[in-house]
């Protein structure tokens, strides 16, 4: 079995942001720096991904016990709900999601190996087969099953949108291909493709209605068009939870708002990925050894958005902005050891 020592563990996540910019590497995996306030979208994703952990990783247990423990895992991730808006709304949409996730797929057409199954591996130098004495690969898939007698990774993925441009780039997913070439050499598998499972989120909102000097106002403006100089408008009451509950479900039940996607993965992918990989870990030494972490201007805004480490380095690096706005974390809280179990989580 592999023994890293005191090798560097290097992960999907972490190569990715060094080829984008080092800066952010530096302050993120190096620093260990973390924003205060999580973003709305990855705090939703990672419940959604919980849930789904959950539900894969039931074994043989009893499916309404599962479920009612799925749903209280939720209401936990979201326990200010009542006095934070974005709470209330992403509790809605997560227990919408999962409600419709279990009624779009009542069964399976694949039977469940692992959830959250961590992997640990070397990188090997593809010119002379020598492992790094410096990295070492860490990562976690989200499941591994078997179809028709065949391995694939189970990848979850939750999108704004399901379009023809999403699913037209899936191919080109970097996570995956690294993911299945180290847990092959971990399991001593051979993993044929990926299915990737993409949950849309709903971009409904629940009404808020409106005050009453709101109301007021529409009642007067329509008073005013009114031949008669009346109105019997009504003011508009706030929608009630269970009745946003039910518009949710009602748009879960469109069918563009689930996708499974099965892709096979070509093995000269493979010899591609190791090389990339090994090249990356050469930067990521000279950069480490001379202390130049240079930041990547182009993608400040790369999602039409301030990167996470943006009033950081406007600033400056000034103390008091690190100190006001982000807190030193674990570098992989992913890989934790104290993550749930792989084996199954229900008995």
């Amino acid at each position: 079995m592999f023994e890293p020592q005191d090798l560097t563990p290097v992960t999907c996540s972490s190569l990715k942001t060094f080829k984008l910019c080092r800066k952010d590497y530096n302050l993120r995996f190096i620093r260990g720096l973390q924003a205060l306030e999580e973003s709305e979208a990855q705090y939703l994703g990672s419940v959604v991904h919980g849930a789904l952990e959950r539900w894969h990783g039931r074994g043989d247990a009893d499916k309404d016990t599962v479920v009612a423990a799925i749903f209280d895992y939720i209401d936990a991730a979201f326990t200010n709900r009542e006095q934070d808006e974005r709470q209330k709304k992403d509790w809605h949409l997560a227990r919408a999601m999962f409600a419709a996730y279990m009624e779009r797929y009542p069964t399976e057409d694949f039977d469940v190996v692992a959830v959250e199954k961590q992997f640990q591996c070397p990188i090997i130098n593809p010119d002379t087969g020598s492992a790094s004495r410096s990295f070492f690969m860490r990562g976690k898939v989200d499941a591994l099953v078997t179809r028709n007698g065949e391995y694939f990774l189970l990848e979850h993925k939750t999108a704004s949108v399901i379009d023809r441009g999403y699913i037209e780039k899936l191919p080109l997913d970097f996570q995956v291909t690294l993911y299945a070439h180290y847990l092959e050499q971990f399991m001593n598998i051979r993993i044929a493709g990926v299915i990737y499972n993409v949950i849309a989120k709903a971009m409904i909102k629940q009404g808020k209605g409106e005050t009453e000097e709101e109301f007021e106002q529409r009642r007067a403006e329509l008073i005013a068009k009114s031949k008669s100089g009346k109105s019997s408008a009504k003011r508009k009451l706030p929608e009630s939870d269970d009745e946003y509950a039910a518009r949710l479900a009602e748009k879960y039940r469109e069918q563009d708002m689930f996708h499974r996607e099965m892709l096979y993965i070509p093995r000269s992918q493979y010899e591609t990925l190791t090389a990339e990989i090994w090249e990356l870990c050469q930067q990521l030494l000279i950069a480490r050894r001379t202390g130049r972490w240079y930041m990547n201007t182009d993608v400040c805004f790369l999602y039409n958005r301030p990167c996470r480490f943006f009033p950081i380095c406007v600033s400056g690096e000034n103390p008091n902005v690190i100190e006001n706005r982000y807190r030193v974390g674990p570098i992989h809280p992913e890989l934790d050891e104290s993550a749930p179990s792989q084996q199954p989580m229900f008995t």
